[in-house]
């Protein structure tokens, strides 16, 4: 388990002085910091087709990028390159374990977890974000710059590879295994391996209003909303047919502002849209299907925990109705089991004394039985 040490902080002083504000070194963030998964396995995992890596370095003084799967990483050589690994939580429960030290922010909010093995001199570049990251320090050393928010120059140092000008740091530090760098978006900033080094980053991304606008004019497509053609039955005459009246340009307005005053319609959408995955799922189907019995008696004596990556959300209201959403799907469920159903998407793992009073529900066993055979909770030992 990764407790993260705020440097006696609590978490809303955290949130009030930096978030979103200013960057900030959190020295020994996480004490006895040890890397949840090792360089060759790392390594392995970028060998697969279902991951998304990519490995940065430079030949002939120009900045290169090539994407995953690889083959192998000899021809690299010993220095001035780096592996990176896209959404490692999705593969790795150990390293998956990082992210529940961040639980004081909104899940919702979580993009993924990225992880990064450099060689001595190994480094993605000076760039900056459009999420909030918190970059966790493993083994080895990495030196770290990082700039004022502002005006900086972007550039292509390669087709992959987006790039700030120089910058002046306001941040220039080496992060030692258990220090944490937390970054809000817009600040430049670049990290150098002083060694052979491991970095694991937790990033939050927030969505912006053209990607959901964008995201929602797809549902209402998919749905078949919206297709309400625009009416005025009590039509004047007009003497200039080249204008577009305030009246005229209201009721146009109205007819988009209907659809995102349908609640329902909205809350769905936002649901959905939320908890789709960002990327591949390692789904775990069970050998066999669960039986209702079956699932009721090991719920007394097994963990349940939640598949990595698998976005489970709920709102506070509709959630009392007997709605939440998983997956990319919204889905109903007995409004007896709500407090059931918070727990499952507060929580990763739960444990028998957390589902002692659910355990002999027929309506939460029921839904706890079907998430197993759709292999997006599983069963575990129980800690």
């Amino acid at each position: 388990m990764y407790t993260l040490n705020l440097n006696q902080m609590t978490q809303q002083e955290f949130l009030d002085k930096y978030w979103q504000k200013k960057p900030v070194v959190l020295k020994q963030g996480f004490k006895n910091f040890v890397d949840p998964i090792a360089p060759d396995e790392l390594a392995g995992l970028a060998m697969e087709e279902a991951i998304e890596s990519r490995l940065v370095h430079k030949k002939d003084g120009k900045w290169q990028a090539d994407f995953g799967p690889f083959e192998s990483y000899e021809h690299l050589g010993n220095e001035n390159w780096s592996l990176v690994v896209q959404a490692l939580d999705n593969f790795s429960e150990e390293a998956a374990e990082i992210i529940e030290a961040f639980r004081f922010l909104p899940h919702w909010r979580l993009d993924d977890l990225m992880t990064s093995f450099a060689m001595p001199g190994g480094s993605v570049g000076p760039h900056k974000d459009n999420y909030d990251t918190f970059i966790c320090q493993g083994s080895g050393k990495r030196h770290w710059r990082v700039g004022d928010n502002g005006e900086h120059v972007e550039f292509a140092a390669h087709e992959a590879l987006l790039h700030v000008e120089a910058f002046e740091a306001i941040i220039d530090v080496v992060l030692e295994e258990g220090d944490v760098l937390y970054i809000p978006p817009g600040f430049p900033h670049e990290g150098v391996s002083l060694d052979i080094s491991m970095s694991f980053s937790v990033g939050f991304r927030a969505n912006s209003a053209v990607s959901v606008f964008s995201a929602f004019a797809d549902h209402l497509i998919d749905t078949e909303q919206g297709t309400q053609l625009l009416t005025d039955p009590n039509r004047k005459v007009v003497t200039n047919s080249g204008e577009v009246s305030n009246d005229d340009y209201a009721s146009l307005k109205s007819q988009v502002q209907s659809l995102l005053d349908n609640d329902t319609s909205f809350k769905q959408f936002t649901g959905q849209f939320l908890t789709a995955a960002k990327h591949e799922l390692d789904i775990m189907l069970p050998d066999e299907p669960f039986e209702l019995t079956e699932v009721s008696n090991l719920l007394n004596s097994h963990a349940i925990k939640r598949l990595g990556g698998l976005r489970a959300f709920y709102f506070e209201d509709t959630v009392e109705q007997g709605l939440c959403y998983i997956n990319g799907s919204e889905l109903a469920f007995s409004v007896e089991i709500a407090n059931g159903v918070k727990l499952l998407c507060d929580k990763v793992m739960l444990l028998p004394d957390d589902l002692s009073e659910w355990s002999h529900n027929a309506a939460f066993v029921e839904l706890v039985t079907e998430l197993l055979n759709q292999g997006y909770w599983y069963l575990a030992e129980a800690e």
